[in-house]
């Protein structure tokens, strides 16, 4: 690692990401050095003429290499931002993505109402990972009560663990349950973000993703469907009357998504793009279209 100061080892570390191809080099640096040496966005630039140590500059120079190995940055940094969350990651979790905050956003003010007319209410995340669904719903609606079901024991841990350090772990628990196996009781709001790439393109995925975030989370099966036909199947048993379900999709799984909720019973209330005009989210419900 050249250069002794911050901003020296910056604009090394800016240059080596480049030369490895690394499309957005200077954000992927600066996030890595700010989030290795624990610094705010003032401090960044403030101590941009002082020294680094050797043991600072050998950590960066180990997560730089890590990097140009295609390792997400998120990944090496361990943790990342969601919603007003600090989540942590691990290998068994999908890396949450902006995108999935969409996803958030469309259900608090459906939280909010159901708060208002019953005094409470109760959230299943379905292929919970990280947590970052449920977590985030209950970190802004503070009376909601959420249940993170998950195949991976590990990722479970994880959900946990982010349920504590968010200080929301006294309103979360954890099942170990493939979908609704091992799932109890009724709730006003299923979600997931299930797996939903057709297995023929995982192997074509980035190596940032396809090297680094867990099959189970991604291989949907031949057509990408698999998760949502089994939601479709079991949400009606687990749903509260006028409860509401509400999924992530791929940008081209809409229609698909609406046509195999609806052979379940249910009504499409609402479709909701991305930053990127792409359809992301889907709300359905066992009432009629609002």
């Amino acid at each position: 690692m050249s250069g002794t100061t911050l901003a020296e080892v910056l604009a090394a570390a800016r240059r080596r990401l480049a030369e490895a191809g690394i499309v957005d080099a200077a954000g992927d640096a600066r996030t890595l050095l700010v989030g290795l040496l624990g610094l705010t966005p003032t401090s960044f630039i403030t101590r941009g003429d002082q020294p680094l140590g050797e043991a600072e500059r050998q950590t960066i120079d180990d997560a730089l290499v890590r990097r140009i190995a295609r390792e997400p940055v998120h990944r090496i940094l361990g943790r990342r931002a969601f919603s007003r969350l600090d989540l942590v990651l691990s290998p068994e979790t999908l890396e949450p993505r902006p995108d999935t905050e969409v996803l958030v956003d469309a259900l608090v003010s459906h939280a909010e109402r159901i708060v208002r007319e019953m005094g409470g209410c109760r959230i299943l995340d379905l292929g919970t990972g990280t947590g970052a669904i449920c977590l985030a719903l209950l970190d802004l609606v503070p009376v909601a009560t959420g249940i993170g079901a998950d195949l991976s024991v590990g990722a479970l841990e994880t959900a946990r663990r982010n349920a504590d350090i968010n200080g929301i772990a006294d309103r979360f628990e954890t099942v170990e349950s493939d979908w609704f196996a091992a799932v109890t009781g009724v709730f006003d709001i299923i979600v997931s973000n299930p797996p939903y790439i057709v297995s023929s393109v995982v192997e074509t995925l980035d190596d940032e993703v396809r090297l680094h975030d867990p099959i189970l989370a991604l291989d949907g099966g031949d057509d990408g469907l698999d998760a949502y036909r089994v939601i479709a199947a079991g949400a009606g048993v687990h749903l509260k009357e006028n409860g509401l379900v509400a999924y992530e999709i791929g940008y081209d799984q809409k229609d698909a998504v609406t046509a195999i909720m609806r052979e379940s019973g249910f009504s499409r209330i609402d479709a909701i793009q991305d930053l990127g005009g792409n359809d992301r989210v889907l709300l359905f419900s066992k009432a009629a279209a609002l």
